[in-house]
Protein backbone atom coordinates (compact mmCIF):
# COMPACT_ATOMS: atom_id res chain seq x y z
CA UNK A 1 0.00 0.00 0.00
CA UNK A 2 1.35 3.55 -1.00
CA UNK A 3 1.57 6.11 1.39
CA UNK A 4 -0.99 7.94 -0.44
CA UNK A 5 -3.06 5.19 0.09
CA UNK A 6 -2.40 5.40 3.44
CA UNK A 7 -2.99 8.84 4.61
CA UNK A 8 -6.91 8.96 4.18
CA UNK A 9 -7.00 6.02 6.52
CA UNK A 10 -4.36 8.21 9.22
CA UNK A 11 -6.27 11.16 8.51
CA UNK A 12 -9.44 9.11 9.91
CA UNK A 13 -7.90 7.30 12.58
CA UNK A 14 -6.35 10.95 14.09
CA UNK A 15 -9.88 12.38 13.86
CA UNK A 16 -11.43 9.06 15.92
CA UNK A 17 -8.56 9.82 18.47
CA UNK A 18 -9.30 13.43 19.13
CA UNK A 19 -13.05 12.98 19.17
CA UNK A 20 -12.83 10.17 21.89
CA UNK A 21 -9.98 12.50 23.52
CA UNK A 22 -12.70 15.24 23.47
CA UNK A 23 -15.79 13.33 24.71
CA UNK A 24 -13.99 11.75 27.42
CA UNK A 25 -13.33 15.44 28.67
CA UNK A 26 -16.39 16.61 28.44
CA UNK A 27 -18.20 13.25 30.09
CA UNK A 28 -15.90 13.55 33.10
CA UNK A 29 -16.68 17.40 33.43
CA UNK A 30 -20.33 16.58 33.23
CA UNK A 31 -20.55 12.66 34.71
CA UNK A 32 -17.77 12.41 36.75
CA UNK A 33 -15.56 8.74 37.12
CA UNK A 34 -18.46 6.61 37.92
CA UNK A 35 -20.72 7.51 34.69
CA UNK A 36 -18.02 8.13 32.50
CA UNK A 37 -17.41 4.63 31.14
CA UNK A 38 -15.26 3.50 27.97
CA UNK A 39 -18.81 2.68 26.47
CA UNK A 40 -20.35 6.27 27.13
CA UNK A 41 -17.63 8.12 25.83
CA UNK A 42 -17.52 6.12 22.81
CA UNK A 43 -21.29 6.84 22.18
CA UNK A 44 -20.60 10.51 22.78
CA UNK A 45 -18.03 10.48 20.35
CA UNK A 46 -19.75 8.59 17.84
CA UNK A 47 -17.63 5.25 17.63
CA UNK A 48 -17.84 1.70 18.60
CA UNK A 49 -16.55 0.87 22.22
CA UNK A 50 -13.96 -1.55 19.91
CA UNK A 51 -12.91 1.33 18.04
CA UNK A 52 -11.82 3.40 21.15
CA UNK A 53 -10.85 0.31 22.83
CA UNK A 54 -7.74 0.18 20.08
CA UNK A 55 -6.66 3.79 20.38
CA UNK A 56 -7.14 3.52 24.53
CA UNK A 57 -6.82 -0.22 25.70
CA UNK A 58 -7.89 0.46 29.49
CA UNK A 59 -10.04 2.95 30.43
CA UNK A 60 -7.07 4.88 32.56
CA UNK A 61 -5.08 5.12 29.43
CA UNK A 62 -8.54 6.77 28.03
CA UNK A 63 -9.27 9.47 30.45
CA UNK A 64 -5.42 10.56 31.45
CA UNK A 65 -4.66 11.13 27.90
CA UNK A 66 -7.68 13.00 27.42
CA UNK A 67 -6.69 15.39 29.97
CA UNK A 68 -3.43 15.46 28.86
CA UNK A 69 -4.54 16.58 25.27
CA UNK A 70 -6.70 18.95 26.59
CA UNK A 71 -4.31 20.75 28.39
CA UNK A 72 -1.61 20.67 26.10
CA UNK A 73 -4.05 22.45 23.79
CA UNK A 74 -5.52 25.31 26.02
CA UNK A 75 -1.99 26.22 26.83
CA UNK A 76 -0.94 26.11 23.41
CA UNK A 77 -3.87 28.22 22.44
CA UNK A 78 -2.66 30.66 25.38
CA UNK A 79 -0.03 30.94 23.88
CA UNK A 80 -1.42 31.97 20.81
CA UNK A 81 -2.64 34.75 22.08
CA UNK A 82 0.25 35.96 24.53
CA UNK A 83 0.88 38.90 22.13
CA UNK A 84 -1.78 40.34 22.85
CA UNK A 85 -0.92 40.93 27.01
CA UNK A 86 -0.26 44.46 27.48
CA UNK A 87 3.46 45.90 28.07
CA UNK A 88 4.91 44.82 31.37
CA UNK A 89 3.60 46.27 34.16
CA UNK A 90 0.70 45.95 36.53
CA UNK A 91 -1.78 45.43 33.85
CA UNK A 92 -0.27 42.40 32.44
CA UNK A 93 0.37 40.85 35.66
CA UNK A 94 -3.73 41.09 36.29
CA UNK A 95 -3.98 39.71 32.22
CA UNK A 96 -1.75 37.07 33.10
CA UNK A 97 -3.42 36.18 36.34
CA UNK A 98 -6.90 36.47 35.41
CA UNK A 99 -5.57 34.17 32.17
CA UNK A 100 -4.21 31.39 34.91
CA UNK A 101 -7.37 31.88 36.62
CA UNK A 102 -9.73 30.77 33.95
CA UNK A 103 -7.59 27.72 32.99
CA UNK A 104 -8.46 26.26 36.30
CA UNK A 105 -12.09 27.65 36.36
CA UNK A 106 -13.72 26.00 33.24
CA UNK A 107 -14.77 21.84 32.65
CA UNK A 108 -10.91 20.93 31.87
CA UNK A 109 -10.35 21.38 35.23
CA UNK A 110 -13.73 19.92 36.42
CA UNK A 111 -12.39 16.83 34.17
CA UNK A 112 -9.53 16.98 36.17
CA UNK A 113 -10.32 17.23 39.67
CA UNK A 114 -12.89 13.93 38.94
CA UNK A 115 -9.81 11.76 38.06
CA UNK A 116 -7.84 13.31 40.97
CA UNK A 117 -10.63 11.82 43.43
CA UNK A 118 -10.54 8.75 41.21
CA UNK A 119 -6.96 8.64 42.06
CA UNK A 120 -6.79 8.66 45.45
CA UNK A 121 -8.23 5.19 46.00
CA UNK A 122 -7.25 3.66 42.66
CA UNK A 123 -3.58 3.11 42.81
CA UNK A 124 -3.00 2.02 39.01
CA UNK A 125 -4.96 5.49 37.85
CA UNK A 126 -3.09 7.33 40.73
CA UNK A 127 0.37 6.74 39.17
CA UNK A 128 -0.73 7.76 36.10
CA UNK A 129 -2.68 11.16 37.54
CA UNK A 130 0.70 12.13 39.60
CA UNK A 131 3.17 11.73 36.74
CA UNK A 132 0.58 13.85 34.45
CA UNK A 133 -0.11 16.26 37.02
CA UNK A 134 3.69 16.98 37.70
CA UNK A 135 4.20 17.18 33.57
CA UNK A 136 0.91 19.70 33.40
CA UNK A 137 2.51 21.34 36.67
CA UNK A 138 5.99 22.38 35.01
CA UNK A 139 4.50 23.64 31.84
CA UNK A 140 2.02 25.51 33.89
CA UNK A 141 4.62 27.08 35.85
CA UNK A 142 6.88 27.97 32.59
CA UNK A 143 4.15 29.29 31.12
CA UNK A 144 3.46 31.66 33.49
CA UNK A 145 7.07 32.89 34.19
CA UNK A 146 6.85 33.38 30.01
CA UNK A 147 3.92 35.08 29.86
CA UNK A 148 4.76 37.30 33.28
CA UNK A 149 8.53 38.17 31.09
CA UNK A 150 10.18 37.61 35.10
CA UNK A 151 13.28 35.36 35.87
CA UNK A 152 12.62 32.56 37.74
CA UNK A 153 16.43 32.64 39.34
CA UNK A 154 15.44 36.23 41.05
CA UNK A 155 14.85 35.73 44.68
CA UNK A 156 11.09 35.00 45.66
CA UNK A 157 9.81 34.69 42.10
CA UNK A 158 9.40 30.71 42.17
CA UNK A 159 7.44 31.23 44.69
CA UNK A 160 5.42 33.97 44.02
CA UNK A 161 4.30 32.38 40.32
CA UNK A 162 3.56 28.92 42.18
CA UNK A 163 1.35 30.80 44.78
CA UNK A 164 -0.30 32.04 41.96
CA UNK A 165 -1.06 28.38 40.06
CA UNK A 166 -2.27 27.20 43.80
CA UNK A 167 -4.59 30.36 44.05
CA UNK A 168 -6.00 29.52 40.66
CA UNK A 169 -6.79 26.00 41.88
CA UNK A 170 -8.12 27.16 44.90
CA UNK A 171 -10.24 29.48 42.92
CA UNK A 172 -11.54 26.65 40.46
CA UNK A 173 -12.18 24.33 43.67
CA UNK A 174 -14.57 27.49 44.45
CA UNK A 175 -15.99 27.87 41.82
CA UNK A 176 -17.61 23.56 40.94
CA UNK A 177 -20.29 24.11 43.40
CA UNK A 178 -21.92 28.02 42.86
CA UNK A 179 -20.91 30.56 40.25
CA UNK A 180 -18.22 32.45 41.98
CA UNK A 181 -17.09 34.92 38.82
CA UNK A 182 -18.08 38.08 41.22
CA UNK A 183 -15.92 37.51 44.11
CA UNK A 184 -13.14 35.75 42.16
CA UNK A 185 -12.94 38.93 39.92
CA UNK A 186 -12.05 40.75 43.10
CA UNK A 187 -9.34 38.76 44.55
CA UNK A 188 -7.64 38.35 40.90
CA UNK A 189 -7.22 41.96 41.33
CA UNK A 190 -6.04 41.83 44.81
CA UNK A 191 -3.72 39.33 43.90
CA UNK A 192 -2.12 40.37 41.05
CA UNK A 193 -1.79 44.23 43.22
CA UNK A 194 0.54 41.35 45.67
CA UNK A 195 2.18 39.43 42.92
CA UNK A 196 3.09 43.11 41.07
CA UNK A 197 4.94 44.10 44.12
CA UNK A 198 6.93 40.94 44.93
CA UNK A 199 8.25 41.00 41.20
CA UNK A 200 8.94 44.89 41.58
CA UNK A 201 10.97 43.66 44.69
CA UNK A 202 12.79 40.36 43.18
CA UNK A 203 13.52 43.09 40.15
CA UNK A 204 14.94 45.62 42.31
CA UNK A 205 17.08 42.85 44.29
CA UNK A 206 18.50 41.57 40.97
CA UNK A 207 21.50 42.99 39.33
CA UNK A 208 21.07 43.28 35.88
CA UNK A 209 17.71 43.25 36.02
CA UNK A 210 15.36 46.60 34.73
Amino acid sequence: MTTAARTPQQDRSRATRRRLLEAAVDCLAELGWNGSTVTVVAERAGVTRGAAQHHFPTREDLFTAAVEHVTVERLAAVRADADELPPPGPARTEAVVDLIVRLYTGPLFRAALHLWVAAATEQPLRERIVALENRVGRESHRAALEFLGVDESAAGVRASVQATLDLARGLGLANLLTDDAARRAGVVRQWSRMLQTALDAASAETPGQP
